[in-house]
């Protein structure tokens, strides 16, 4: 048992959902329900109960309405639940309301997810984005926070970086924001200097991106051996990780693990965790790994997806690389450049590693290079930057060799005659 597991306090909760045709995205139903139940027991909760309230739309005091509180009440009061958590967001005066009626602590689907953010940040980063998103989530649920606010470090929804520092004076909070933010902007700043110097190293980059428990860090395992924990549970790996591989004797790639994500994942979480999905925008390509094990796995691609959108990436070239395929009867319709792979066992590695190198790879020619003895150092520069097949000595130095653009290009402005083969 890990320290995180050791820490964790096994509450048991009653789940709720409001399906209702005006919620759109924050919509519920039961399989919004059934990941919530994955999220409970990821926290360290357990599930007692689930409840789909449908309605016309929301109650604006209650949300599921009076009568529908006072069966939830009930169905809490006979299973011996010690909170309820529900999986649509709540404004502060419902879950006020809410935690009246039903006499136990209410939060939503979003205080959860920051609930196991909070315990899965490793890092320094890690910990001051939670930290950030915390903060403004309290902020803007502060008048309606109740009974949670009397149980901070109490269990579920109450864990994180700045427990002891949520206090109810909104300025204070605001202050914290403020040096939270110039401190996320020092890192922005740090990963885009790290990001230049990858750029002018002309090292290619591969963001491994993925809904969360899809096998991102396995792969990156696999592929690099970068040692990263990787286990069987949602949100496993928070913390960005970078390793750097050799596919072929003279290309290296970057390849990049990221959070993963979820349905209705918090906004503000997007907000926070800019600067580490910030890889993802500036990636020459992406690893979209899908764990086609799961029944959801169509709704998991638009999820994500929406989200490769939204952080301004979405003309990267990418790649769905449908994972866990050792474990499915039926293999989905696979268009060209997708691959099936089994992190776990390795197996289509290869083939996952030539379609990054189809994308990654700059289109080359076969010259033959006439170089005059004044400008024979250029001959170095070919041994460094192309691959040289053949050099002969004569009136001219001449090179057969395979070069990219940018050494033609270099070739050209420096006068030296060279002719396709």
């Amino acid at each position: 048992m890990d320290d995180l597991e050791k820490k964790q306090v096994h509450e048991r909760a009653a789940l709720v959902g409001l399906n209702s045709p005006i919620l759109g995205e924050d919509d519920s139903d039961w399989d919004t329900l059934d990941e919530l139940e994955e999220l409970v027991e990821t926290a360290g909760g357990e599930c007692i109960a689930k409840v789909l309230q449908k309605r016309d739309k929301p109650d604006p005091g209650s949300f599921i309405g009076e009568g529908k509180a006072e069966e939830v009440k009930q169905l809490c009061t006979d299973n011996g639940a010690d909170i309820v958590i529900f999986d649509n967001e709540l404004s502060p005066s419902q879950i006020r309301n809410l935690e009246k009626i039903l006499e136990l602590p209410v939060i939503d689907r979003n205080a959860l997810i920051l609930d196991i953010f909070a315990n899965r940040a490793q890092t320094s980063e890690g910990r001051l984005q939670v930290e950030l998103a915390q903060y403004r989530y309290v902020l803007s649920k502060l008048s309606g926070m109740g009974k949670s606010m009397s149980r901070l470090g109490g269990g579920i929804g109450t864990r994180g970086p700045g427990e002891s520092k949520l206090e109810t004076d909104r300025r204070h909070i605001r202050r914290r924001i403020e040096r939270l933010t110039e401190e996320f902007e020092k890192i922005r700043k740090v990963r885009g200097v790290q990001r230049e110097r990858r750029i002018k190293s002309e090292i290619p980059t591969a963001a491994i991106v993925g809904y969360t428990n899809a096998g991102k860090s396995t792969l990156l395992n696999t592929l690099t051996g970068a040692g990263i924990h990787a286990a069987d549970r949602l949100f496993d790996t928070l913390d960005p990780t970078v390793r750097k591989l050799d596919i072929e004797n003279d290309i290296s790639v970057l390849f990049s693990d990221t959070v993963g994500f979820i349905r209705k994942l918090p906004h503000k979480l997007v907000e926070a965790f800019k600067a580490t999905l910030e890889e993802v925008k500036y990636a020459d390509v992406i690893i979209h790994v899908i764990d086609a094990s799961n029944p959801e796995w169509h709704k998991h691609i638009s999820v994500v997806e929406s989200i490769i959108d939204e952080l301004e990436a979405g003309g990267t070239p990418r790649i769905r690389a449908y994972n866990k395929s050792d474990l499915i009867d039926d293999l989905p319709f696979l268009r060209s450049g997708d691959v099936l792979i089994s992190a776990k066992t390795g197996k289509n590695a290869d083939k996952l590693l030539q379609e990054v190198l189809k994308l990654v790879k700059k289109p080359e020619k076969r010259l033959k290079i006439f170089i005059p003895y004044e400008k024979g150092g250029f001959v170095d520069t070919l041994h460094t930057e192309a691959r040289v097949e053949s050099a002969e000595y004569g009136e001219l130095i001449e090179v057969i060799a395979v070069c990219d653009e940018k050494v033609e290009g270099r070739l050209r402005e420096s006068g030296i005659r060279a002719e396709e083969v």
